[in-house]
Order: C-alpha cells, then sequence, then structure tokens
C-alpha cells in the first residue's frame, strides 16, 4: 500500500552516459507515487540535455534545476530540498540504479517501525565487467557504528522530509564536498533520530576505477575532520580518534589499483 509521494533527489554531473539507465530505473519503481528531483552541477558533458529530454518527456514526475556554478554534492542537494514536497525524501546518484521494488519495500518497512525515521539498504556494486562487491550495511546501526564504519549508504537512503527539515539539509563547505553523508549522519544521531537497513541490494553502485581514484588524501582527510568533529558532538571519549587517523594514513597510502583490485573481486561489509 503506498502511503504518500516519494521526492527522489539527485545531484547530477558529467553522468550524461549513465543518467538515462538511473532515471529508467526511477521510471520502474513498483511505488508509482513520486518525484524525480535532478539538479545539473553545471555539467560539461551533455547531462543537462539528458535530463531535460526526459523532464520533456515526463514533465509531471520530474524537475529539473540547474545550478549557477558548479558547487557539489551538498549544495545540489539542498537545491532539491528546495523543490521537494513529498512526505518521503529518498537519495539516488546519476551513475547508479535502483531496483525496481526497492522504493516499495523501503516505504513498507518504515510503516512497519513508527519508531525508526531512516532506512537504508544493502549495495550491489558492478563495474564495466559485471556485479563486483556487495556493499552491507550494518542492520541495526547507532551512533557508536560511526566509529569503524558508516551506519548507512548515502545514496540508499529513504527518509522522512521533515528530518531534513529538522536538519537543515547538508552542510555545505569545502570540508564535505565528498563527505557530506557522514557529516549529516553524525548530526542525524545527535538530534535522536533512529534508521535500519534493509541487508539486501535494493541498489546498484557503479564502482569503476575512476570512483576508486577519487578517494584522495584530501577527500579521506577531511572525512577524518568531519569525524574528529563528530565524535565531539556525540560526546566519545578523546581517545576514540585515534583509530581514524591511523586508518586514515594506512588507506591513503594503498595504491588505487590494489584497491579496484580487492573490491572487484570480495564482498564488503562496512567501508
Amino acid at each position: 500500500m503506498e502511503d504518500g509521494k516519494i521526492s527522489v533527489i539527485m545531484g547530477i554531473y558529467n553522468c550524461a552516459e549513465t543518467l538515462p539507465a538511473a532515471i529508467e530505473s526511477i521510471l520502474q519503481q513498483t511505488y508509482r507515487d513520486w518525484e524525480l528531483i535532478l539538479c545539473d552541477d553545471c555539467s560539461t558533458d551533455d547531462t543537462y540535455q539528458v535530463a531535460k529530454d526526459y523532464q520533456d518527456k515526463y514533465p509531471d514526475r520530474i524537475k529539473l534545476l540547474k545550478n549557477e556554478k558548479n558547487s557539489f554534492l551538498a549544495f545540489s542537494l539542498n537545491h532539491c530540498l528546495q523543490e521537494a514536497t513529498g512526505k518521503y525524501v529518498a537519495r539516488m546518484d546519476g551513475d547508479d540504479r535502483s531496483a525496481p521494488e526497492r522504493f516499495a519495500r523501503q516505504v513498507e518497512f518504515l510503516q512497519q517501525h513508527p519508531d525508526l525515521q531512516l532506512v537504508g539498504t544493502a549495495v550491489q556494486h558492478f563495474n564495466e565487467t559485471g556485479y563486483t562487491s556487495l556493499m552491507l550495511a550494518p542492520v541495526h546501526p547507532d551512533k557508536y557504528t560511526m566509529r569503524d564504519s558508516s551506519p548507512f549508504k548515502h545514496a540508499t537512503i529513504l527518509t522522512y522530509k521533515y528530518v531534513y527539515d529538522r536538519l537543515g539539509g547538508y552542510c555545505v563547505s569545502d570540508r564535505t564536498r565528498r563527505s557530506q553523508d557522514r557529516e549529516l549522519f553524525f548530526r542525524f544521531f545527535k538530534e535522536g533520530f533512529s534508521g535500519d537497513n534493509i541487508n539486501e541490494p535494493l541498489y546498484l553502485g557503479l564502482d569503476d576505477f575512476s570512483a576508486v581514484k577519487r578517494r584522495t588524501f584530501k577527500v579521506r582527510w577531511n572525512s577524518f575532520l568531519i569525524t574528529r568533529d563528530g565524535y565531539r558532538l556525540l560526546n566519545f571519549p578523546r581517545w576514540w580518534i585515534i583509530k581514524p587517523f591511523f586508518k586514515t594514513i594506512v588507506k591513503s597510502m594503498i595504491p588505487y589499483d590494489v584497491i579496484y583490485r580487492f573490491r572487484s573481486r570480495k564482498a564488503v561489509r562496512g567501508e
């Protein structure tokens, strides 16, 4: 049974080749009460035109926005949230795909668990060779999950619109350019919210070599700084920051091709 509109928010940038499959996966959802809000972040390829073609074909279902300048994902998602009219908000990326039953399963889960405000899923990774690693998520994460991994896979989450309203959306800063989700989840738990994961691969995420290369030392260091501040926010003991510090350093020393081979061959729990 459907239970209100879902606003699907998608920041898009230079994903012209993968965007059609991403949008088609939304069009094929068994849950039919949704709107798709796309925000182009000044792409330099045909991404905007691809999105515009879909908007022209489905004007009642798809909204298309465009940033005035390249402002990165957190800004784009906040731009989408300003136009969202649904009871629920779901994330989606322009190079990924959602299983047809994803939204129906997630809304049903929240209906059955009124004490929860958010639900994520596992992620089945794929690349040009086919399916690769299965990224599982903790079934019942809490704030202490933030010590060792991410409590939710960001692109898979579905939550209530009021949750984003209470949190004030995403934090826009240089530090959160690729870690906006981790910063959001710290505030999510600080606010007293709770969520679970459906540990089934209802989301398919592209994990090619270019995705691995985007995890630069700067990105990892900014994520560490967010972790440091998040630990303070949640009143964790100061010495807990030692482990993520060394974890950041070690991961930054591993060659990209080694990480890529690992992710391409094995099921991975956490990050």
